[in-house]
C-alpha cells in the first residue's frame, strides 16, 4: 500500500509540476494594468458578439514571458472569449510581423469567463522590451452581451472589427473607441528578487484626462519612463489604476476607492508600493450635492485615507500620499471646497501615517496664487494638467521613495 501511495504521489507531482519558466526563482510582476468599469454594450461595437477588440497598451518593465488577465467583472452573464492574441503593435491597429502569439487558458485557445470574474492566461514565452507597445486582441464569440467590462477614458484607441481578427496583421473596416475593453492587466516574468510594481491609485488626474491621446503622456507613464531610464530603478514597473470621475467614498464613475482597493491594488502581481492621489471629486461634489448623501466632511475624507493606509500596511505595502492639486476655477470649485482641500493637504503632509509624501500641490500651483494651477501646468479647465503639467508632476517625484 505504501509503495502504491508513493507512486501516486510521484505521478501527481510530475503531472502538476509548473512549466520550466515558472519555477521558484521566477516571479510575476505587473507591467501594465487598468481599472475595469461596467458599461452597456458600447456604441462602437457593430454587433453583440462575433467581434474583435484590439486594445493597444504600453507596458512599463520588460520580461522574458508574459501572461494576460482578461475580465468580465462587470458582466451580468458568462462571457465566451473565442480567441485572444498578443503581439507587438505596429501602429494604427497593425502588428509587427513575426510577433503574434496565441493566448491559451489551461491549454485551450478559448475560455468562458463567469459573470463577475477575471481569468488569467497561461504563461507565454514572449520577450517583452521595457516600454514596448503591445496589441492585445480579444475575440468575443457570437453571443448576447448586455454589459461590457471596459476602462472608459483610456486615452488610447481600441480597434473594433466584426469576426475573429485576433491574428490579423492589419485592421480594416474598423471602428474605434477610446476605451480598453475586456483586458485588465499584463504581467511579465522576472528573476530579479527586487522587481516590484508601483500602483498609481486615483481619479482623472492619474487616469491622464486631457493628456494627448495615444501618446502616453499621463504622469504614471512618464514616471515609468524615468524609472526605466535609470539602471538603479529599472526593476520597478508602474500600474495606472486611475478612473476619471472616481471618488473615495461614493460611487459615481466606477466603484468608490474603498470598494475597489482590493481588486485594483492588492490583487496586482508583485505590487510593493501605492501612490494615492484621490479626493478632489469628493470635495467638488460635496458643495454641489445631487442628493444629501453627496455631502461629506474633511473627517470623512481622513477616515477614507486611514482605511486605505491600514489595508495597504496589512498586506505589507508601502503607501505614499500625494497632495491634492489646485482646483480653483474648475466647474465645481467653491470657497468651502478650497478650505477642505487645504485642510486635507495639511493632514496628508503632517499626519505621519504615510510611508512617504509627494507634494503635487506645491509642484503644480501658481507661486503668486497657490489656489490655482501655474499657467504651464493647466490644461485649460483649471482642474486637470495638460501634457506639460503631467510631465512636471512625474519629474517632481523623488525616486528614493522606492528604494
Amino acid at each position: 500500500m505504501s509503495r502504491l501511495f508513493a507512486r501516486c504521489a510521484l505521478f501527481l507531482l510530475l503531472c502538476c509540476a509548473p512549466p520550466s519558466f515558472a519555477q521558484e526563482s521566477t516571479r510575476w510582476v505587473g507591467t501594465w494594468a487598468s481599472s475595469p468599469m461596467g458599461a452597456p454594450v458600447n456604441f462602437g461595437q457593430p454587433s453583440p458578439g462575433n467581434t474583435t477588440y484590439r486594445n493597444i497598451v504600453r507596458v512599463s518593465a520588460g520580461g522574458a514571458s508574459v501572461r494576460v488577465e482578461l475580465t468580465n467583472e462587470f458582466g451580468t452573464r458568462a462571457l465566451t472569449i473565442g480567441a485572444a492574441h498578443i503581439a507587438v503593435s505596429a501602429g494604427m491597429g497593425g502588428i509587427q510581423p513575426g510577433t503574434d502569439h496565441t493566448l491559451t487558458f489551461n491549454g485551450q485557445p478559448s475560455v468562458t469567463i463567469p459573470a463577475g470574474a477575471p481569468v488569467i492566461s497561461d504563461p507565454l514565452s514572449m520577450p517583452v522590451a521595457p516600454l514596448a507597445t503591445l496589441a492585445v486582441s480579444v475575440y468575443l464569440a457570437d453571443q448576447s452581451i448586455g454589459e461590457t467590462t471596459c476602462h472608459e477614458d483610456a486615452r488610447s484607441t481600441t480597434w473594433i472589427t466584426e469576426g475573429d481578427n485576433t491574428a490579423a496583421s492589419t485592421i480594416t473596416d474598423a471602428r474605434s473607441i477610446p476605451s480598453w475593453c475586456f483586458v485588465k492587466a499584463i504581467d511579465v516574468s522576472t528573476g530579479d528578487a527586487a522587481a516590484a510594481a508601483i500602483v498609481c491609485f486615483g481619479d482623472s488626474i492619474t487616469d491622464g484626462a486631457h493628456s494627448t491621446p495615444n501618446t502616453n503622456r499621463r504622469w504614471p507613464d512618464l514616471l515609468a519612463q524615468r524609472l526605466q531610464s535609470d539602471p538603479k530603478t529599472a526593476h520597478l514597473s508602474v500600474l495606472n489604476e486611475g478612473i476619471s470621475g472616481n471618488r473615495l467614498l461614493h460611487d459615481v464613475a466606477g466603484p468608490n476607492a474603498l470598494a475597489r482597493f482590493d481588486r485594483d491594488v492588492l490583487a496586482q502581481s508583485g505590487v510593493r508600493y501605492v501612490i494615492l492621489l484621490e479626493g478632489i471629486n469628493d470635495i467638488g461634489h460635496t458643495t454641489q450635492p445631487r442628493d444629501p448623501a453627496d455631502i461629506i466632511t474633511v473627517p470623512d475624507l481622513i477616515l477614507a485615507y486611514t482605511q486605505l493606509i491600514a489595508r495597504a500596511h496589512a498586506h505589507g505595502l508601502k503607501i505614499i500620499g500625494a497632495t491634492l492639486t489646485p482646483y480653483v476655477g474648475a466647474h465645481y470649485a467653491s470657497p468651502q471646497g478650497e478650505q477642505m482641500r487645504e485642510a486635507v493637504n495639511q493632514w496628508i503632509r503632517t499626519c505621519g501615517l504615510f510611508d512617504g509624501i509627494i507634494d503635487f500641490d506645491k509642484m503644480t500651483q501658481d507661486p503668486a496664487n497657490p489656489t490655482v494651477f501655474a499657467a504651464d501646468v493647466d490644461s485649460g479647465d483649471h482642474l486637470h494638467p495638460g501634457d506639460a503639467g503631467y510631465e512636471k508632476m512625474a519629474n517632481s517625484i523623488d525616486l528614493s521613495l522606492f528604494r
